[in-house]
Parts: structure tokens; C-alpha cells; sequence
């Protein structure tokens, strides 16, 4: 005889019941929920099961507190990023207006973008960069970290890594959006000719990462970790890019002929 089913914990009912009416439409974005108590007396449960329930959504990225005002149903729009095209083929930089190949992408859908000036430093490479980048950890690599807004909203991270005989005394070392035809690097003579993307998901999110990108929640939100290292004509690791997309604002696409 099978095992008896087991029933749904009542942090996943409530949460699986909220996440329906969410996606149905019935609750739309800026909708206030209702009180705590309510939803508690509506699914005959402790106020202590609604509150787990309602982080679970706040770090999905559904719900998102108002301050002293309640919680409310979020109304983000995903950015596409389609990686397939990403500095590939015909690049869509206009270094004549300050756009790079992100930003030209976001325009085409219908987004403003923008970009935090870029912090530039010289630094230690951590284990992870120094793995990718082909050097010794500790050895000193050029850094260089932005954010990237999307409609005025934090989207990404996007630091960066160079090793230094590629970066220094290049205009790579300059804390402005640096745009040039083709990409810098191809500008300055070391373009990148083979890429290999790396995306793992990672939650949680680190306390300074959820700083940087004015997220609410902070480290509960789950996150995607995409990262682009780029190789010249000897596959010699040139660059390495660590971009930080939180899952709700994201949608990471590839598309591939068969």
C-alpha cells in the first residue's frame, strides 16, 4: 500500500496561493496585501506562518515592503539580456553618444539605460579572478566595477578584471564609460576573440552587493552570477566580467541555431 501524501507545508500553501493570485492578475502590481492578521484568519494559520510565507515572495522578487506602509505587490519589468549577442558579431556601440553594446541592447527594448561612473582600481585579484585571468592569486589585476540602471533602477553589477600589462596606461584606467568602436579592447589592439560563459545561481546575495544595488530585501534575494571570460588569439585570458542580476530584474536569454 503507497504512503499516504504528504500535504503542502502552509508556508508553501500560502505562498504557492499568493504566487497564483500574483500571476493570475487578481493581485496587480502596487496592490497593497492585506494585513497580517488577515491573512492569517484567511488561511487559518499563526501570523508567524504569514510572515515566512511573505519573505519567501519579497526574495523572489513578488512582494516588496513599503516603509511603514504595508507590503506590496511588486511591478518590475525583466530586462532581456541575450547573451548569444552580447559583444559578438556587429557590436551596437556609439562611442559618439557614450553607448555601449548593454546599452544599446536595453534601448532596443524600449528601456533607458544608464551607468553608474565606473571605480577603477589596481588591486589584488582574488582567487576566482585569478583562476579565470590565468595568474597568480594575490598578483595585482586592474578592477573595474559599475553598476548598470535600468529605467533609473539598479539592474546589475558588472565589475570587470583585466590583468595589468593589458589595462595599464590604456584608456581602460579612466573612471568614465569608455566606449570605442568595436569595444575597447579591440580599440587598444587586444580584441577578444573566443568567449566562455560561466552562470551558476547563487543565492544569497552578499550584504555589499545588495547595498550596491539598492535592493530593499538586501540578502534575500536570489541572484545570478554570470561571467564572461575573454580570450585573445592565443587564448590567453584578456579580460574576465563578473555581472551580479538579481533574478527579478533579469532574464538571461541565448538563442542558437540547430
Amino acid at each position: 500500500m503507497p504512503p499516504p501524501k504528504k500535504s503542502p507545508s502552509p508556508v508553501r500553501e500560502i505562498t504557492e496561493d499568493l504566487h497564483r493570485r500574483i500571476f493570475s492578475g487578481e493581485l496587480k502590481p502596487g496592490d497593497q496585501l492585506p494585513s497580517t492578521r488577515y491573512l492569517a484568519d484567511r488561511y487559518q494559520v499563526a501570523e508567524k506562518t504569514v510572515y515566512r510565507a511573505i519573505g519567501l515572495l519579497k526574495a523572489s522578487g513578488e512582494l516588496e515592503s513599503g516603509q511603514g506602509k504595508g507590503v506590496f505587490v511588486r511591478g518590475n519589468h525583466p530586462l532581456e539580456w541575450h547573451l548569444h549577442r552580447f559583444e559578438r558579431g556587429d557590436r551596437r556601440d556609439s562611442p559618439e553618444v557614450g553607448r555601449d553594446d548593454w546599452q544599446a541592447a536595453a534601448l532596443e527594448q524600449g528601456r533607458t539605460p544608464s551607468q553608474d561612473t565606473p571605480r577603477v582600481s589596481v588591486e589584488p585579484a582574488p582567487a576566482d579572478i585569478a583562476g579565470w585571468l590565468g595568474i597568480e592569486p594575490g598578483n595585482f589585476a586592474v578592477a573595474r566595477r559599475r553598476v548598470r540602471r535600468v529605467d533609473d533602477e539598479p539592474f546589475q553589477l558588472a565589475d570587470s578584471w583585466f590583468p595589468t600589462q593589458v589595462a595599464l596606461d590604456s584608456p581602460l584606467m579612466e573612471e568614465r564609460d569608455v566606449t570605442m568602436p568595436g569595444g575597447v579592447l579591440a580599440a587598444i589592439g587586444r580584441p577578444q576573440r573566443y568567449l566562455r560563459d560561466e552562470i551558476r545561481s547563487w543565492p544569497p546575495i552578499s550584504p555589499s552587493e545588495a547595498e550596491r544595488l539598492e535592493l530593499p530585501d538586501g540578502v534575500g534575494t536570489p541572484v545570478t552570477r554570470h561571467v564572461r571570460i575573454g580570450y585573445d588569439q592565443d587564448r590567453t585570458p584578456i579580460r574576465v566580467m563578473v555581472t551580479v542580476a538579481p533574478g527579478h530584474l533579469n532574464t538571461l536569454v541565448y538563442e542558437m541555431e540547430v
